[in-house]
């Protein structure tokens, strides 16, 4: 009889602990696991594609997701941005999904994994689904920051492999593009611990970037980037046929490319391995992608001359995307730097209009310009991850409008997806 209450009291205590676990996390578990139920973004043509619906976006970058968050007292910041994002009609955020070598590094060598970064992307993507935002993830650096592939190289030449003394050997070393192809394995077919759904499976990430900005100089033929993007955007899609895939270039144009030749910002442009339509043309690339920083590109120093600029390098790729490629276009950076001489925050709104009117004009015409994302939002209190470009969007009252009327204004012509209509109609009534 004692032995019966025992286990008696022992089912209680169970179900006890049960119910307290449920009531401490059930809202976590309620507001991840599972809740994926949006449709892949699809291609069609020179427009994306959801539920049968051509889909045109305004988003924006916050690299710095996966590395604030692997501190889980700082993860309210990725919801605060994110939340931020949607109300201000905003469908799209690109961030990076590498970490190499690095403080905080998601590989810390070759075939080598931290749980607990993995852990923090994890939350980018469950939150980032959580708020109705689809995800961009790029996959390497071709800059230093977060390792790239200067870090792939360093990490060829301790295992004894002779390089050249060029970063360029990423591209071309079939030890180092081993190396990459077990990352993005890794990555593709990682099981969300907050989910239970592989990335490759969840549509909330829109697209995978092979690379951000890719350039190799030591081949301006362009030769090896254009073997290195077939091989790799074969294999990511033998892996994940069901997400889109792009290169994650600036929109250089190569030496070959003498029609277009003269919208490059300079001479050198031309010298870096790259070719915007070349290389945005392979069949396993489905979008191309193009940056904007005329102050950065070139010596002319003249706010005027850098708004024609950008006025002509836009709609030559929109004519790129529509005549040639027969891909949507997605303009992935821009940004005004505040270090300029003279700068002022008005002319980073012109600027953005610019960029913004055309898009919408773009979509309003249905050409390939598909979608536009700010570099970059940042929230308050994060001085360590902002740069020249970040700005907090809700600081600079013109500015968070100026962004939450281009929403709109994509609204109109598309309609909101059913899931954000009652959000759409509210936030544009008076718009």
């Amino acid at each position: 009889m004692l032995g019966g209450n025992g286990m008696l009291y022992a089912v209680i205590g169970f179900a006890s602990c049960l119910v307290f676990i449920y009531m401490s996390f059930g809202d976590l578990w309620i507001g991840f696991h599972g809740r994926s139920t949006s449709s892949f973004v699809k291609r069609n043509g020179t427009q994306f594609i959801v539920d049968g619906r051509p889909f045109y976006f305004n988003g924006w970058n916050s690299y710095w997701m996966m590395d604030h968050c692997v501190d889980e007292s700082r993860r309210p910041r990725i919801r605060e941005m994110l939340q931020t994002g949607a109300k201000m009609g905003l469908t799209v955020c690109r961030t990076w999904a590498f970490n190499d070598g690095a403080y905080n590094a998601l590989q810390i060598s070759p075939g080598r994994f931290d749980e607990r970064v993995f852990r923090a992307l994890d939350y980018v993507v469950a939150e980032a689904n959580r708020q109705g935002i689809r995800l961009i993830l790029s996959l390497v650096n071709n800059l230093q920051a977060y390792g790239g592939k200067t870090q792939y190289v360093k990490w060829a030449r301790e295992e004894g492999i002779a390089l050249s003394s060029s970063n360029d050997s990423f591209f071309y070393d079939p030890s180092i593009r081993h190396y990459f192809k077990n990352y993005v394995k890794t990555v593709l077919t990682r099981k969300n611990t907050f989910t239970g759904i592989e990335y490759r499976d969840d549509p909330t990430i829109f697209a995978w970037e092979l690379i951000n900005e890719p350039r190799c100089s030591t081949d301006p033929s362009g030769d090896t980037l254009q073997d290195w993007i077939e091989e790799m955007s074969y294999f990511v899609k033998s892996i994940d046929p069901n997400h889109l895939v792009t290169v994650g270039l600036e929109g250089f144009y190569g030496p070959k490319n003498s029609k277009r030749l003269s919208f490059n910002p300079e001479y050198w442009a031309a010298d870096l391995g790259s070719d915007f339509t070349r290389n945005s043309m392979i069949s396993t690339i489905d979008f191309a992608s193009v940056h904007i920083y005329p102050d950065h590109w070139s010596h002319i120093q003249n706010f005027e001359y850098n708004l024609r600029f950008v006025s002509k390098w836009m709609i030559s790729h929109i004519e790129d995307g529509d005549k040639d490629l027969k891909k949507p276009i997605m303009f992935t950076e821009f940004g005004l730097s505040n270090e300029d001489l003279d700068f002022d925050p008005s002319q980073r709104e012109r600027f953005y209009k610019v960029i913004l009117d055309i898009l919408h004009k773009s979509a309003k015409r249905n050409k390939s310009g598909a979608g536009t994302l700010v570099w970059q939002f940042v929230v308050e209190g994060m001085e360590d991850f902002n740069d020249e470009f970040g700005i907090v969007p809700w600081k600079r009252q013109s500015t968070y409008q100026l962004f939450t009327e281009q929403s709109c204004r994509l609204a109109r012509i598309q309609g909101a997806l059913p899931s954000q209509e009652k959000h759409f109609k509210k936030l544009c009534a008076q718009r």
